[in-house]
């Protein structure tokens, strides 16, 4: 199976993009939110860090299935636990750019308060565990891979819900995604 960003792999639309973040609260009484869900075009907006939005869009959407959620750490576990980040572009400072956006209402967002394990399981690669001291039960418990793939659909599930009455609005004056592998 093609590596995403390589090969010929065709550029797929309707890809999101799920980071974790520092929290906030939106208003007074509200729960935090310390995740957020981006269109994949959000990358391409100028007020992102470019080139580097655009290559972390290129490696995020090559060879996914449209309406497929992906995590952050699975790009990073994707480009050698994140030894290839450099070459792709400062996903902190994008990440950063992104959530900056999304405040200023200049794309949307699926803006989430996850709680700790899920939020950990969410920010790990795709075959990492997590565990957590149960003290009511004096043991540790262990998180994998299915719960956090059981985690991504729940977040799936909550799109899918959102985006059945409007997508995710990427923002006005996006540049043109980049084509050529660097």
């Amino acid at each position: 199976m093609a590596q995403p960003g390589s090969g010929p792999a065709a550029r797929t639309a309707d890809v999101y993009l799920l980071f974790a973040h520092e929290p906030y609260y939106p208003g007074p009484g509200t729960r935090e939110i310390n995740t957020a869900v981006v269109a994949a075009g959000s990358l391409l907006h100028p007020r992102v860090l470019q080139p580097d939005g655009a290559r972390i869009h290129r490696l995020l959407t090559h060879g996914r299935q449209p309406g497929e959620i992906i995590p952050l750490s699975t790009l990073t576990h994707e480009l050698r636990a994140g030894a290839d980040w450099p070459a792709v572009g400062d996903w902190e400072r994008v990440t950063t750019d992104l959530v900056q956006l999304v405040h200023s209402g200049h794309c949307d967002a699926l803006s989430l308060g996850l709680p700790d394990i899920t939020r950990a399981l969410l920010c790990s690669g795709p075959h990492s565990h997590v565990r957590a001291y149960d003290a009511a039960a004096g043991e540790f418990i262990d998180y994998g891979p299915a719960e956090r793939a059981a985690a991504l659909a729940d977040v799936g599930v909550f799109l899918a819900a959102l985006v059945a009455e409007q997508d995710l609005w990427p923002g006005n004056g996006l540049l043109a995604p980049l084509t050529a592998r660097p």
